[in-house]
């Protein structure tokens, strides 16, 4: 299988579980009777009436299910989504949250408690990071941040007694160190903590609970929206108890979404692995081009072999998402790379990624880091490969690389 292939392929084998999931079974008694819309129906409404008062202390007390009692517990088409992340996930259940931001948040708010401790890997997303430093400290969790490459035993040598969540982010944000998933999850295991996975690079190409982790968190905004029009949230769980913590947690915090968001993310979900194979098939070759050129230094793409953990991601992962870093040689200053994006034009300037569109944004000066020598020492900024054609992505960087 040429690299090519094997960065394309776990997103190729999703297509046909796609078509199905979160929809209604043409084969039920249901539709044998009266057919079946192909896509679930928007209903919108915050009051759920009830025949009588049996019915709603009854439907109340299954918060567990998806039969709400007011629409702050989530609408129909929620609750097909919900479905279908499970199914792809291969999890026991899942809950639609309000971002991806809200569905580590959320998770972290669920899992630990004044008085503990987690662990959260160097590499990880800013804004979990700015929550884990500022607001679950004040209610009394103390965060360490670890070598995202730490080994079995340094790991095991920062374990506390206190210690309940060891977060993972595989790849990490920006620098895509590859993490051993399984390793981590046999040290937390081993210490009583869950581990909690930001899988929103890996969602459709690793699957979290074959690898021991307890959590799988996913910004639904990403792959499965796909164009940039909806943001959306989802923790999906592996266990009875933790879908209880997490639908209670859920619950008490308020957090769902909205019925049209959900529904595009339902309707984007269907194309995801064709979206996504041709955008991984067209990384490679964008990425390809770029390591031969003398300007960069590295290129930080899980699936090339001197990316940090590329072993992890050959053994673990079914594909490659359509995001990487280039990292420039340190010839080059910040105002020359600023430069040459600033004249990009197939490349919008932005901070999401996962959707239809090509998109950059610069790296250096904007990316906290704890530990010493954890950034490349040249500039850096990130790509997001839509669906543009690869031939035009590379002649719009070789015309940045001009600028330099």
């Amino acid at each position: 299988m040429t690299g090519e292939d094997r960065v394309a392929a776990g997103w190729e084998r999703l297509n046909a579980r796609l078509v199905k999931v979160g929809r209604p079974d043409v084969h039920d008694e249901a539709f044998r009777r009266t057919g079946t819309l192909v896509n679930a129906p928007v209903s919108r409404g915050s009051t759920v009436l009830f025949p009588d008062l049996d019915t709603m202390r009854r439907v109340g007390a299954e918060r567990y299910g998806h039969t709400p009692i007011y629409g702050a517990m989530g609408s129909a088409v929620q609750h097909d989504l919900e479905r279908a992340i499970a199914v792809i996930e291969e999890g026991r259940d899942t809950q639609i949250v309000s971002s991806g931001l809200a569905a580590c948040t959320t998770a972290l708010l669920t899992w630990t408690s004044s008085g503990g401790h987690c662990l959260l890997p160097d590499s990880c997303y800013g804004p979990t990071r700015r929550f884990a430093d500022t607001m679950l400290r004040r209610f009394g969790v103390e965060a360490t941040y670890y070598d995202p490459m730490i080994s079995e035993e340094g790991l095991r040598a920062i374990m506390r007694p206190n210690t309940q969540v060891v977060f993972a982010e595989s790849p990490g944000s920006h620098t895509f160190e590859v993490q051993d998933v399984p390793m981590l999850a046999r040290v937390a295991h081993d210490g009583g903590a869950r581990v909690l996975l930001d899988n929103t690079w890996g969602f459709g190409i690793f699957m979290p609970f074959t690898h021991g982790v307890d959590v799988s968190i996913q910004a639904l905004t990403k792959y499965p929206g796909g164009h940039s029009d909806a943001i959306l949230g989802a923790i999906t769980v592996g266990s009875e108890e933790d879908w209880h913590m997490l639908r209670d947690a859920a619950i008490q915090l308020g957090q769902l979404a909205g019925p049209d968001d959900c529904w595009l993310t339902l309707r984007g979900l269907r194309s995801m692995g064709v979206r996504l194979a041709r955008q991984a098939r067209t990384a490679w070759k964008v990425a390809c081009w770029l390591r031969d050129r003398g300007e960069v230094a590295q290129v930080l793409f899980p699936a090339f072999s001197d990316c940090p953990g590329h072993e992890f991601w050959e053994r673990d992962f079914s594909g490659a998402g359509p995001l990487f870093t280039v990292v420039l040689t340190s010839g080059h200053d910040r105002a020359a790379m600023e430069r040459m994006i600033n004249g990009l034009r197939h490349f919008g300037i932005g901070a999401s990624w996962g959707g239809y569109e090509s998109l950059v944004l610069p790296t250096t000066g904007g990316v906290s880091r704890s530990l010493p020598n954890a950034l490349p020492e040249g500039p850096a900024f990130r790509l997001a490969i839509g669906l543009d054609d690869a031939a035009d992505l590379i002649a719009d960087l070789e015309g940045g690389f001009s600028r330099l």
